[in-house]
């Protein structure tokens, strides 16, 4: 889908620019009205013209996103959206592609096309609305929903284990890794541009409030008398301060993060714990992720991970364009006619 599109290289978009003429038909009070807000308030200032962006999506209330965004999209089958968006930008390595998703679409039937993403580093930008519930489908308990979660599949109870989105991803070996939070608009947007500027596949978890199916599950995050004091925000090369009065830290106590004052004599700002999202190795970023498992940690959000590696896509056509040099063009005819033939009368 991509009405309206003309070469927009030399043209100033605006966020209007990106709204498609389609209803945007999300319940009243949804967190994804805001994650579409942000991209569309993002994208003009990314420099890409709308005919390079393509939007892929799976099955799910996240996945009518290309429908609302006036680019090219795909809406997809359950929990393929990855794989579609891996073709698509293999085949067409000058595309944008993003992927929107959702907890039960990309970890559930799409968890193992998602790992794979991430392991080959295919330049992917995913972004993944997670309001631990199944919203489409009326609420049953999805992937990340919490042990114990009662819902209408679980009625005494979940007993699974929940993903954590962060840390499968970081274990997959993604190379940009991030969380924000759909209740908080400069954050998100922040973290969609930083995604869109990395080269390889970049993964955001948003936190994004179901109002009908399950309210109120991200409240102490998003809350102004809560939040401070329950989210941690990442910024490389800083110590993690948080807290309403920026009163307690994080320290890494052998391989265990801890809370700490540092108003009471005995940490100061510089014992806790710096920032490095630049960090080859993805043990302190694993330490992070594990910390929303835990409420006595509070949730961190931002960039725990960021590293260049080749690309996937950039390495498939590298060996493409190498061959081509070797033994020329190919003939498709003559491939498919070559060695053992018969004819079927």
């Amino acid at each position: 889908m991509a009405e309206n599109l003309i070469d927009s290289k030399n043209l100033k978009l605006t966020s209007k620019d990106f709204a498609s003429d389609q209803d945007v038909r999300w319940c009243p009070g949804c967190g994804d009205y805001s994650i579409l807000a942000q991209t569309q308030r993002v994208f003009p200032d990314l420099g890409i013209p709308k005919e390079k962006i393509v939007w892929i999506s799976g099955i799910g209330c996240s996945s009518r996103f290309p429908y609302y965004m006036s680019t090219y999209g795909f809406h997809g089958i359950h929990g393929r959206a990855a794989a579609i968006a891996s073709g698509v930008k293999i085949a067409n390595p000058d595309l944008s592609v993003w992927v929107a998703t959702g907890d039960g679409d990309m970890l559930s039937i799409g968890g193992n096309h998602f790992i794979h993403t991430c392991r080959k580093n295919i330049d992917l930008k995913i972004l993944l609305f997670n309001n631990r519930i199944y919203g489409l489908t009326k609420g049953q308990y999805s992937p990340t929903s919490e042990k114990g979660k009662v819902t209408k599949s679980t009625p005494f109870g979940s007993i699974d284990y929940p993903f954590n989105p962060v840390t499968l991803a970081l274990g997959a070996e993604c190379s940009f890794v991030a969380r924000s939070l759909d209740r908080d608009p400069k954050h998100l947007q922040s973290v969609i541009k930083r995604a869109a500027e990395h080269k390889g596949t970049a993964f955001i978890e948003i936190y994004q409030n179901c109002n009908i199916f399950n309210d109120g599950a991200f409240e102490l995050l998003t809350e102004k008398d809560t939040k401070d004091d329950h989210v941690l925000v990442l910024e490389h090369g800083k110590p993690m301060v948080f807290g309403k009065a920026k009163d307690k830290g994080i320290i890494i106590d052998g391989t265990t993060p801890k809370v700490v004052s540092i108003t009471e004599g005995k940490y100061s700002v510089n014992d806790l714990l710096v920032h490095n999202e630049f960090d080859e190795s993805v043990v302190l970023a694993y330490l992070l992720g594990q910390m929303s498992n835990d409420p006595k940690y509070p949730t961190p959000i931002g960039v725990f991970r960021q590293i260049q590696k080749p690309t996937y896509d950039a390495e498939v056509n590298k060996q493409i364009d190498m061959i081509k040099q070797k033994k020329g063009e190919g003939d498709l005819q003559k491939l498919l006619f070559s060695g053992n033939t018969w004819s079927v009368s």
